[in-house]
């Protein structure tokens, strides 16, 4: 990240976090290899950002009955929508991980109308559009669209994710949270730019 990329609001010194947040700031290091830079802004209020951290290990856990290449198609559908940069880096790179395209990524602003994407895909993106866009709702037949692709357990945790995701990247946007330059592989703000200085470049952070 530039000496001018820099958000809005910064983190602390890591010796000004407690021991709590100083353990997740280091695994987030062993993982990316560097501290992310929403958890040291969120770091500086603790309780939330522990409660946070554990809320989307929940989420985002082995056992989801929503499959991990969906969740992160959702998620970066919604970073895309609220125009946050550091969301779409880092979730773009997840979808890479979970076995998603470039082409696909590039595609994700269209994908009513690409042949890359399932029913079921379209169906999930449609609903977490109609959650996250406020010019939008989610009305009768937009909800039994989705019913006739997810259980009704599918459902609930998809709400709870786009919800999250909205929370997690409406914070980021308003304080001007940069991409950490993790990923960029098409995936784009919704006027089609894209949300990185160095486009095609791909970076795997597992």
């Amino acid at each position: 990240m530039s000496a001018a990329a820099r958000p809005r609001i910064g983190g602390l010194p890591l010796g000004g976090y407690p021991w709590y947040a100083r353990l997740i700031l280091r695994l987030q290091r062993k993982k990316y290899g560097r501290e992310l830079e929403p958890a040291l802004i969120w770091g500086r209020v603790p309780g939330a950002f522990l409660m946070l951290t554990l809320l989307y290990r929940a989420l985002d856990r082995d056992t989801s009955p929503l499959e991990p290449g969906l969740r992160a198609l959702v998620q970066v559908r919604v970073s895309q929508i609220n125009w946050c940069a550091f969301c779409v880096d880092l979730n773009s790179s997840a979808a890479l991980e979970r076995h998603a395209t470039r082409e696909k990524l590039a595609a994700l602003p269209n994908y009513e109308t690409s042949p890359l994407f399932t029913e079921r895909e379209q169906a999930t993106l449609a609903y977490a559009e109609a959650v996250t866009d406020p010019a939008r709702r989610v009305d009768d037949a937009l909800f039994a669209r989705l019913r006739r692709h997810l259980f009704e357990q599918e459902i609930i945790e998809l709400t709870a994710l786009i919800a999250f995701q909205n929370m997690s990247s409406k914070f980021n946007a308003a304080l001007a949270v940069p991409a950490q330059g993790f990923c960029v592989a098409g995936a784009q703000t919704p006027s089609g730019e894209a949300p990185t200085a160095e486009p095609g470049k791909i970076r795997n952070v597992s």
